[in-house]
């Protein structure tokens, strides 16, 4: 994948999942989201939501019999409603086209440390490092994603510091996990980004 010329660039290649519903207004505009469903080599499955404009909606009507690519955006929004997650994350699609290619999850991007980054160890004794990065976009406004890198990149990240300028290329995964309430139990999702490579701007 090609180094993002805006800091942030997605590339999605799966199946629409479920129907389309409505998001939100912006600038007058409708935005609607729907689910995108794209494998995994080992077999598992990652579903990222997509939200776009409603004219683009419009030209595709997704109907689940082919493969959708989108080229877009991940994005943030701090959800203060009280409903589901409070940081909710989403590919925003700038452009969608229905295709016969090969499921494809690929991301790059640059941005700020805006988090001191977390080393830790999985259950399975592998290391790993949580890195909250502040990616810029147009009219001030910044999308803050959670990303995470293994083993010697994992080491390597635990050592920057906030404010540093990181470039990395990875994929958006989705991954279940079980939140306590008080009502009981709740199945939530959460949305992070597994850079494959990472580095420091210096």
């Amino acid at each position: 994948m090609e180094k993002s010329t805006t800091g942030n660039t997605t590339r999605l290649c799966g199946s629409v999942d479920g129907k389309a519903s409505f998001s939100h207004i912006s600038r007058n505009r409708k935005y609607f989201i729907f689910p995108l469903r794209v494998p995994r080599l080992s077999g598992a499955e990652d579903v990222i939501n997509i939200v776009c404009e409603e004219e683009k909606m419009r030209t595709i009507e997704p109907d689940g019999s082919h493969m959708l690519r989108i080229t877009g955006e991940l994005r943030s929004y701090n959800n203060k409603s009280g409903v589901g997650n409070r940081l909710l994350i989403f590919v925003y699609a700038n452009e969608l086209e229905f295709c016969d290619d090969d499921p494809e999850n690929s991301i790059s991007l640059r941005g700020t440390v805006c988090k001191q980054p977390s080393l830790r160890m999985t259950p399975l004794g592998r290391e790993i490092c949580d890195i909250l990065l502040a990616v810029n976009r147009p009219f001030g406004r910044s999308d803050y994603l959670p990303c995470i890198s293994w083993g010697q990149n994992a080491r390597d990240a635990s050592l920057w510091n906030v404010g540093d300028t990181i470039e990395l290329e990875g994929r958006i995964q989705s991954r279940s996990y079980i939140k306590s309430a008080d009502n009981g139990q709740v199945k939530k999702t959460a949305y992070e980004v597994s850079a494959s490579s990472i580095d420091k701007v210096t």
